[in-house]
């Protein structure tokens, strides 16, 4: 016989207590790896020495952003940024949409199911692990160049030539997130009603106008929510992929916002400049936050807060 709950667990769980534990240990986490680290933003304003800390080290104001203006390589850097991040979000969102409406074509169960799992493993690989695989297909004696070499074209030193590495580094993070990024696409078009494609069906509609004309229509706002919302990533170009596959050959066309605070804060230990580029960046990306919020609400009636 299937036992009621108890008074105490009904007042428990009608007012919400219950569920505000549950969020208890992840508030935590926030509070102690993410909220607390936030006060060393103060060091972007200081002359900062180890030895003397935070506290004793001398106030110096904006000199460090100032400084970070002067640089010549720094435009270089930001542009890189920029161009890496709007590759990936625009080749990323295109790859994504296509491949989530030839996905719904498919009929067959099994082998629906077995072409996500392929398209969706790469997402669950670290760059730590991807990289060595890049490398080994895209180095001089790679794959890629033998199956050049054997159609008769010249060897490209694609991890040692600025003109390939941009595309090779978009293209890489497209191959790798494109399955993953789709389900939301797929989830968008499996809401269309299947009344409208079995009327244009009977209409004689053909399958690209269909596509055209009740597909896209119907997964535009998730077009143009996820699409505003990536924004915000307009300066994180990704640091895990680059760092694991650039060199100092390629720092003029790879060296982005992320990697360049690591130079040159960690790296060259100049921890304040550091701070001051990294900062520079988070404030940025909440004013793309913030705008972006604010496009998703005119656009689509959807927002995040």
């Amino acid at each position: 016989m299937k036992q009621l709950p108890s008074k105490k667990t009904k007042r428990l769980t009608g007012n919400g207590s219950v569920y505000h534990l549950m969020m208890l240990p992840g508030m935590l986490f926030l509070l102690v790896f993410s909220y607390i680290p936030m006060a060393g933003i103060i060091m972007a304003f200081q002359n900062y020495i180890p030895a003397k800390g935070m506290f004793h080290s001398k106030f110096v104001g904006l000199k460090h952003f100032r400084y970070m203006f002067q640089l010549p390589d720094i435009a270089q850097v930001i542009s890189n940024t920029l161009v890496i991040a709007l590759g990936k979000i625009l080749l990323g969102t295109l790859m994504a949409i296509v491949f989530s409406i030839l996905l719904n074509e498919i009929r067959v169960k099994f082998l629906k199911k077995y072409v996500q799992t392929i398209v969706y493993l790469p997402h669950f690989l670290s760059w730590v692990v991807l990289a060595s695989v890049v490398i080994n297909m895209f180095n001089l004696d790679g794959s890629v160049n033998q199956m050049m070499s054997f159609m008769g074209l010249d060897k490209i030193n694609f991890l040692g030539s600025n003109t390939w590495f941009q595309p090779l580094i978009i293209g890489t993070d497209v191959w790798k997130e494109f399955g993953y990024s789709s389900i939301v696409y797929l989830a968008a078009i499996t809401s269309i009603d299947p009344g409208l494609h079995e009327a244009a069906g009977i209409d004689g509609a053909s399958w690209w106008r269909r596509i055209w004309h009740i597909t896209l229509p119907g997964m535009l706002p998730i077009i143009l929510l996820m699409g505003v919302m990536s924004l915000t990533n307009i300066l994180s170009a990704g640091f895990d992929q680059i760092y694991n596959l650039y060199n100092p050959i390629v720092y003029e066309t790879g060296d982005i916002l992320d990697t360049y605070v690591y130079r040159i804060g960690l790296v060259g230990r100049q921890y304040s400049f550091g701070t001051a580029v990294g900062l520079f960046k988070s404030v940025i990306g909440i004013v793309l936050l913030l705008s972006a919020n604010a496009l998703a609400k005119k656009y689509t009636d959807r927002k995040i807060f």
